[in-house]
């Protein structure tokens, strides 16, 4: 497998960093089968992983945790998981929070963005073959309790408000190839 450079967030406005771990996916490590899709060819358990957080600064008032693979052929890049309005109280997401029809490991109050698979839930990873694709899973601090995006509002806008109230931002960032 060749070696893929670091996820490029420099065109992002620079802000604190985050700590983010996982029982479940480290950087540069390959994804596992209970985090690829279960779809389009691929035979996954399409869970989401567990995800933990530490270093929130001062100002905090809720979190955002996405993932994002930048090396899929649409010229824009693929959302698989868009998770927004969780409490500043939280810091750490179960395997599957993000799976399924209840939700059930998400924190009250928190809301799934709409996915580049037009769901608004986890989405595995399903690339097409010929080379590595990353997985940026980050979890981002804002600075507002909650964002004004709807239900149906596409990732990229969602990503967008994500963005503009980040205040802090830390990731790790899987790879899988078929």
């Amino acid at each position: 497998m060749q070696q893929t450079p670091p996820i490029p967030y420099d065109y992002l406005p620079r802000v604190a960093d985050l700590t983010v771990e996982s029982d479940d996916v480290r950087t540069g490590e390959r994804l596992s089968d209970a985090h690829v899709f279960n779809g389009w060819g691929m035979t996954g358990q399409n869970l989401s992983p567990h995800l933990r957080w530490s270093g929130t600064p001062e100002g905090t008032l809720s979190y955002a945790v996405t993932c994002f693979d930048p090396d899929a052929p649409t010229g824009s890049g693929f959302w698989h998981w868009l998770v927004y309005d969780v409490p500043a109280s939280v810091t750490e997401l179960p395997t599957g929070a993000g799976t399924g029809p209840d939700f059930k490991g998400l924190p009250e109050g928190a809301k799934q963005g709409r996915n580049d698979f037009s769901a608004n839930e986890y989405g595995g990873a399903a690339p097409p073959p010929g080379w590595p694709h990353r997985y940026a899973f980050a979890v981002h601090a804002l600075g507002v309790d909650h964002l004004d995006v709807g239900p149906d509002t596409p990732p990229a806008v969602v990503g967008f408000n994500i963005t503009a109230n980040t205040l802090a931002r830390g990731f790790i960032a899987p790879v899988y190839e078929t």
